[in-house]
């Protein structure tokens, strides 16, 4: 079963407790771009490579998209209230996109057994990857070893827990630590930068492992080593990385952000380490992602 077609993407609202249907930013061309011929070779010849989404976060820094802005925050429903700055203080659309927001419009679970999830945006999860024959599309998996580029770290996490954060162009864009700990330098795979919303990935589950991707080793006291990846995808301007290497994170302290576009994080813990909530793994079962947002509880330690 997926939830996902081309004519609608369906997740679960955790705070409304219903099912949605996603409003997608740049509908047309991403249905153009997969699911017709010519999309497919501008794909391949162009919209994948680097160089396209360059020039694309290049175009958002320019002074005249600020005049986009207003007309977003209405079309997709978004709360100014939360944003740090004022609306009319951004100097072009990738400052508003990478915008931070007021601590108190994204409180941290206080529950120090527990895990926050890492960003706003729209989650599935895979208690055991050992047993997980599919993601979005049942029967459908990507290679641990082929994401993570390291056959030790595979073998070590083959039977670990993970969680695939999706952002959308609409969320908030920055990206935290789930959990208090040391993190490590962040060692960057490069790959080509191919959509990562459902509609592609249903077509391409491996899109995953293969875009361009940084991975972070989090060393956490209760929750063992904690892999932290951040994906790239098409009109990602780059990935931003803003915390300090060795030096110890609280529990939802920022780690970077992504320059314009949709992307997603994915967080992987050791085998037996973790508790995903019971709504977050009964959505997953069905391939249906949950909406939550950053802070918010995501699990706890066993």
């Amino acid at each position: 079963m997926t939830f996902v077609t081309m004519d609608e993407i369906v997740y679960y609202d955790r705070y409304h407790e219903k099912t949605c249907v996603e409003k997608i930013y740049g509908d047309k061309a991403l249905r153009w771009t997969y699911g017709t011929l010519g999309g497919r070779i501008s794909l391949n010849l162009l919209v994948k490579r680097a160089l396209f989404s360059h020039w694309y976060g290049w175009k958002m820094d320019r002074p005249s998209t600020r005049r986009k802005i207003a007309a977003f925050i209405q079309d997709y429903g978004l709360d100014a209230n939360e944003f740090e700055r004022q609306v009319d203080d951004f100097a072009n659309f990738n400052e508003f996109f990478y915008r931070k927001l007021k601590p108190e419009a994204r409180p941290i679970d206080p529950d120090p057994s527990s895990i926050a999830f890492p960003a706003d945006g729209r989650h599935l999860c895979v208690p055991d990857l050992s047993q997980c024959d599919g993601l979005f599309v049942k029967g459908e998996m990507f290679d641990l070893a082929t994401l993570l580029n390291d056959k030790h770290l595979s073998e070590q996490y083959a039977q670990g827990s993970l969680l695939l954060s999706r952002l959308c162009p609409v969320d908030y864009h920055r990206f935290h630590f789930p959990v208090a700990g040391v993190p490590g330098s962040t060692r960057q795979i490069n790959g080509p930068l191919y959509s990562v919303n459902p509609i592609a990935l249903c077509q391409n589950i491996h899109i995953l492992t293969t875009n361009k991707r940084c991975l972070t080793e989090l060393e956490t006291e209760s929750f063992g080593k904690v892999l932290l990846i951040e994906i790239g995808a098409t009109c990602v301007g780059s990935v931003c990385q803003t915390y300090a290497e060795g030096v110890r994170v609280a529990k939802g302290d920022e780690k970077g952000y992504f320059r314009f576009g949709g992307s997603s994080t994915i967080t992987i813990f050791e085998p037996g380490r973790i508790q995903f909530d019971h709504d977050l793994v009964e959505n997953s079962r069905r391939n249906r992602e949950l909406y939550a947002r950053f802070g918010d509880h995501m699990g706890v330690s066993i």
